[in-house]
């Protein structure tokens, strides 16, 4: 789905819109690739939470979060998050993996609830990622109920001479550098675990590595660092060095969208209403379950919307105006199965995972400002057909003037199966 447009959504944005919506974990099929300070040191990876040193306090969290078995991500990180003596760890997984769940884990299992100030740090470059962090704790630790968690962020006004007695401090950059430094109510010298979670929107929004970077300065030499980010490009190994020096480095690589397990269907007619009477006309007769219908506009895609829902058709609609929660419940909702139609403009084509959608359709192909095809777009709109190793359908229903994009873009994929035509009866 582009929720990557950037006029629209910030990196921030879409991964709050992914933490919302990923109610459960995304199976990769990526293999995971592991860098160690020391080669020769032996690997433990686990197949379930029991054989992790977690008290059964946290195995219960653990269930209560619908986690039956560790994810991949998950296998290879845990065993090192909670290792004796603590090991510094970067690790690359984008959103679903499992990998908040981990270093929550990591935090509730380092803090001592006996021990009254804070132990474990964690920055989040948002107040709302802040908060669904603290979500997650919340879960995993309801039965740690010693374990007190506070929030580091705007709007959590604490006076000068506070004394916390929170084991788990969330925060944002700015906020705890103040309650470091200006408010002097967080002692950095007894942090024994620091987590930077999304290094790369850290690297992305104006200011807030630099903070950070002041703030692991402030941290004990044994202080263990766990550092996490989606993608692990070198403005963000850069970063990360300057933080931790010789890691270890856990990499799930994002998985490449290939049109190699779709099939590609176009049709050709003469009007929008041919072509809103081919559309009904596939519905009806190839597809059974979810399907996203891509529009290139907001006006397009708001008029397929009330016919279809005049039709008798349960249809939801994703466009650049709505919020990041109003975005999310959208996509829950179609996820769920309450709308059988998501109808969205290319503001919603990368990013978000509905594994039960093999059917794409495009009303109109995706172009650039010069009417040239879109190639990207059109990758990332019928990638959301084939996620994860599924087969999947595009189709697309194009008037005839615009027959010629149509063989650009056949032509740019040549390498894979060629676009077929279909009739409009």
């Amino acid at each position: 789905v582009s929720l990557m447009n950037p006029q629209n959504v910030s990196l921030a944005e879409l991964s709050l819109m992914n933490k919302l919506i990923h109610t459960s974990l995304v199976e990769s099929q990526q293999h995971v690739e592991i860098l160690q300070r020391d080669p020769n040191s032996p690997l433990f990876s686990i197949k379930t939470f029991e054989e992790l040193p977690l008290k059964k306090e946290l195995l219960q969290g653990v269930y209560m979060m619908g986690f039956n078995r560790p994810s991949k991500i998950q296998e290879q990180a845990l065993p090192l998050m909670l290792a004796y003596p603590p090991q510094n760890l970067i690790a690359q997984s984008q959103s679903g993996t499992g990998k908040t769940a981990a270093f929550v884990l990591a935090m509730l299992s380092r803090a001592d609830a006996s021990k009254k100030y804070p132990q474990c740090l964690c920055l989040a470059p948002t107040y709302e990622l802040a908060l669904q962090i603290g979500q997650v704790v919340r879960t995993i630790g309801k039965f740690c109920t010693d374990i007190k968690v506070n929030y580091a962020v705007r709007g959590n006004r604490v006076l000068k001479g506070t004394v916390l007695e929170e084991q788990i401090i969330i925060g944002t950059p700015g906020t705890t550098l103040d309650w470091c430094f200006k408010q002097r109510i967080l002692d950095l010298t007894k942090i024994s675990l620091f987590v930077l979670d999304e290094a790369d929107i850290m690297i992305d929004m104006q200011g807030l590595s630099c903070q950070s970077i002041r703030i692991h300065r402030a941290l004990p030499k044994s202080c263990q660092v766990l550092l996490f980010s989606a993608t692990y490009k070198e403005p963000v190994r850069a970063f990360a060095e300057r933080i931790i020096p010789d890691p270890i480095v856990i990499k799930l690589r994002e998985e490449e969208l290939t049109l190699s397990n779709i099939r590609q269907y176009f049709m050709v007619c003469q009007s929008m209403d041919e072509q809103y009477r081919a559309l009904c006309n596939l519905y009806s007769s190839f597809i059974i379950g979810q399907v996203m219908i891509f529009c290139q506009t907001r006006r397009l895609a708001d008029w397929l919307a009330g016919k279809m829902s005049q039709d008798g058709h349960q249809v939801a609609i994703l466009t650049a105006e709505l919020t990041v929660v109003q975005r999310a419940s959208v996509i829950q909702r179609f996820r769920e199965g309450k709308e059988k139609v998501l109808i969205a403009t290319n503001v919603c084509a990368r990013g978000i995972d509905v594994q039960q959608v093999t059917t794409v359709v495009n009303f109109g192909l995706p172009v650039d400002l010069d009417g040239e095809p879109d190639y990207e777009t059109y990758l990332h709109r019928i990638g959301r057909a084939g996620r994860f190793g599924h087969r999947g359908i595009a189709f697309s229903v194009v008037q005839a003037d615009n027959v010629r994009l149509v063989h650009k873009i056949e032509e740019y994929f040549r390498d894979n199966d060629q676009l077929e035509q279909l009739s409009c009866g």
